[in-house]
């Protein structure tokens, strides 16, 4: 019995070495996204998720390496038609210009606009109406030779991404989809042949540390593997018959698809865009423009009503007139500008090109997708593994051995 015993005890040592090697690679995945806000007492005390914890830096990163070179804003521009822009928010424009002129006039030439008959009003809306495919058409063609200055595309993504963390752990997660489930599991496959020479050791030479120091190697040795797999050799080797390659460089077609629909659907979007336009470090270039397009109207519909307009109005209040106009318009941009998301995000077609274009990225760029999200803080997960490991083996120690 004695015997049978100790023999089983000496065979749960793999068994045990391939549990912790699949607990502390699933740790270590989990520890890199969860918890998405930090837990604990601040600064030391607790644990975010190693990429929510450095969402601004991931997202640079990201930009960098390959949403900057291979998105460009000025390309996305010029794929706007004015015409199909312009019917796809003419009738809420309409709208919402019909209410700039009431609040404008009434604060402006309250007297005036108040004399007015509705005959006479009905008039200015018709002519302002009439004209709105000419000013947007001005406006659009402005915009796309002066968007590099309007919107910045790392803005864009920073800002979304800093702001939304569950955003960044998504793009991360889907594209390595394939990635992150197989460093769990080799984690147990890796612990359990690592554990073959601990236990061989233990068998003839009983040292308390070999257990502690096999845990820990166990914990090290698997994490820093299952990375170096998903990325080593970048290029296909021969082995014999076998060819090997980094697991996710092996992938690239899947994961340009993957990962551009979910940067056109969640990120890259039409609304992401003209927030940042409208909020972004551009939008004094946005509203200078409209300025310049607004005022022009404006003077071309006063035009035939001079002199009797300036003596109405008086050129005090025609130039705060003109500002009022200005500031309502682009204040509202966002409420017929939202009209146009269907026909823009169609007309940019971000994921289409995105995926055509990371798929012919060479295998060095394409790392970039992914790798960051290992390479900031690859240490600590390996580290961490590394001491949950012998963490295990002391366990292991006291619990079966002593």
């Amino acid at each position: 019995m004695e015997w049978n015993f100790e023999t089983l005890s000496l065979l749960s040592i793999p068994l045990i070495s391939a549990i912790v090697g699949w607990l502390t690679n699933y740790l270590a995945v989990k520890m890199m996204f969860y918890p998405i806000e930090f837990v604990g007492i601040k600064p030391f005390l607790g644990w975010q998720g190693l990429i929510p914890a450095k969402r601004r830096q991931m997202a640079e990163i990201e930009v960098e390496l390959v949403l900057g070179k291979l998105l460009s804003v000025e390309e996305l521009a010029q794929r706007l038609d004015a015409d199909e822009l312009t019917k796809a928010i003419e009738r809420r424009l309409g709208q919402v210009i019909r209410k700039v002129v009431n609040d404008v006039m009434a604060e402006s030439a309250p007297q005036l606009w108040a004399a007015l008959p509705v005959q006479g009003k009905n008039l200015v809306y018709q002519r302002i109406e009439n004209d709105i495919p000419n000013v947007v058409h001005k406006m659009v063609d402005d915009f796309q030779h002066n968007v590099s200055e309007i919107l910045d595309i790392k803005e864009l993504v920073v800002e979304q991404l800093v702001n939304a963390p569950e955003l960044v752990n998504e793009i991360f997660l889907t594209a390595g989809s394939k990635e992150f489930p197989f460093i769990v599991r080799s984690g147990f496959y890796f612990g359990f042949l690592f554990g073959l020479p601990t236990m061989l050791l233990w068998y003839f030479y009983q040292a308390w540390w070999i257990l502690p120091l096999g845990g820990l190697l166990v914990g090290y040795a698997t994490n820093w593997i299952a990375i170096k797999i998903i990325f080593e050799p970048k290029r296909p080797r021969k082995l014999g018959p076998i060819t090997i390659q980094g697991m996710f460089l092996k992938r690239q077609k899947e994961v340009s698809e993957v990962y551009s629909n979910i940067i056109e659907e969640k990120l890259i979007t039409p609304k992401n865009i003209t927030h940042v336009i409208l909020h972004g470090s551009g939008s004094a270039q946005l509203l200078e423009l409209i300025e310049l397009h607004v005022n022009d109207a404006i003077e071309r519909y006063v035009a035939i009503a001079q002199p009797y307009f300036a003596l109405g109005v008086g050129s005090e209040n025609y130039h705060k007139m003109k500002g009022l106009a200005v500031r309502q318009i682009f204040d509202n941009s966002d409420k017929y500008l939202l009209y146009a998301f269907d026909y823009a995000n169609n007309a940019m077609q971000i994921g289409h090109d995105l995926s055509e274009r990371m798929q012919a990225l060479s295998v060095e760029e394409f790392e970039g997708v992914l790798r960051p999200a290992y390479q900031q803080d690859e240490w600590k997960l390996i580290v961490t593994g590394a001491i949950l490991g012998m963490v295990a083996g002391i366990a292991q120690l006291y619990l079966v051995f002593m």
